[in-house]
């Protein structure tokens, strides 16, 4: 195109030289004549105003040339205030969002179909980042976090209701009798591994004269032979009183539990000594890594795919929840007008900065690619448009005379 332009004012510098060479030749010289020399005014007038916008024209020293390579930090901060004022105020963009379904957006990408086939790549792309994001996360300082957080959720947890409800469910589900059932067998299985040790304490406390009538054998055999009876009626008869009494024992230790603070007391101080235990932060740190390990050795291993459909699950909830679709809508638009208001400035700056940073050869390299084509265009239009005018200007002068 610069070189259009070019030819276009040589042409009209031939016509000119031409006119003066034959100026009688025709009548319409003179016309021509006019034509050719306006033209050659105003091309050459354009050629100095878009070669001076880059650089200075003919290298010669002219005041208000080569104005972009000169002014490129002024514009710099022109372009990144205009910027500011019209994108990246809180104003103008709680404006923009204020239709704005990014929600749904967001839900129709998480949730496209997903069937059989392979995740897309811009999905699949986020199992590698999330799963570095993991493994950046071995730190003692986080593992420490996560234990005070832990820590602190487990000292706010209340044990006591817990512990009631959990008393109330193995009654009412029965679970309560397999319980007793093993303490029976216990206790069977203890008798019997104990009843020589049974007999010499009693016989220890019978005198000489009823060891001679082999009393104490007897009170012994008797004593070991009535708690084994009991214990094996408890095992048989589900309804024996001594059964019954325990699941009543369990049934007061829930009330209570629920309403006397004395026995909540009790229960809570149980956990307070269990989360002052050493060991405690161990498991609880313990259990961070390998959560992490494995998230992070599941990412990596299947591709992604875990993670692709827990995604699409998520999208698939936004889209069809109108109610965490305008939730989640509100808190996106807030987000972004809170990070047009705190962020804004440091944008704005890293335009200028970025543009203060480039050398002038590069600023004037690159404007001159975007709109280098429409200037050379300027230039041919200067040229038609000066002969045009050169044409009617000499008109008005022949009407004058």
């Amino acid at each position: 195109m610069r070189l259009a332009a070019t030819l276009l004012v040589a042409a009209m510098a031939i016509l000119f030289v031409a006119t003066l060479r034959w100026p009688d030749a025709h009548p319409v010289v003179p016309w021509l004549r006019a034509f050719a020399e306006a033209g050659m005014v105003g091309g050459l007038a354009d050629w100095f105003a878009v070669t001076a916008l880059f650089r200075r024209p003919l290298g010669l020293p002219i005041p208000h040339t080569a104005i972009i390579p000169e002014q490129k930090d002024r514009l710099g901060d022109t372009l990144a205030q205009f910027l500011k004022d019209n994108f990246l105020t809180s104003t103008v963009v709680a404006r923009r969002l204020e239709d704005a379904d990014l929600a749904g957006v967001l839900g129709r990408w998480l949730a496209q179909p997903q069937s059989q086939a392979p995740l897309p790549n811009r999905k699949r792309g986020l199992a590698p980042l999330v799963a570095r994001l993991l493994d950046a996360l071995d730190d003692p300082e986080i593992a420490r976090l996560v234990e005070d957080v832990a820590r602190a959720r487990l000292a706010d947890l209340k044990l006591s209701p817990l512990v009631a409800d959990a008393i109330d469910t193995m009654v009412d589900k029965g679970r309560h009798d397999p319980l007793i059932d093993a303490g029976i067998d216990w206790g069977l299985a203890t008798l019997s591994d104990e009843a020589p040790t049974i007999r010499d304490m009693v016989t220890e406390r019978t005198n000489w004269l009823l060891r001679l009538a082999g009393a104490d054998e007897s009170m012994s055999n008797s004593m070991i032979g009535a708690v084994q009876r009991l214990l094996v009626e408890m095992k048989q008869d589900q309804w024996h009183p001594v059964r019954l009494r325990i699941v009543e024992t369990l049934r007061q230790w829930s009330f209570d539990l629920r309403h006397f603070p004395e026995t909540q007391a009790r229960v809570e101080g149980f956990k307070a000594d269990l989360l002052a235990n050493p060991a405690t932060a161990g498991w609880v740190s313990g259990l961070w890594q390998a959560a992490r390990t494995a998230l992070v050795r599941n990412l990596n291993d299947d591709g992604g795919q875990r993670l692709g459909w827990a995604l699409a699950a998520v999208g698939t909830r936004i889209e069809g929840d109108a109610g965490l679709k305008r939730s989640l809508n509100t808190a996106l638009r807030r987000a972004l007008v809170g990070l047009a208001h705190d962020h804004g400035d440091a944008i704005v700056s890293l335009v200028s900065q970025t543009v203060r940073g480039w050398d002038a050869a590069t600023v004037t390299e690159k404007v001159e690619e975007a709109v280098g084509r429409d200037l050379q265009f300027i230039r041919i239009n200067g040229t038609l448009i000066g002969g045009t005018i050169g044409l009617g200007i000499h008109g008005l002068a022949l009407l004058a005379r």
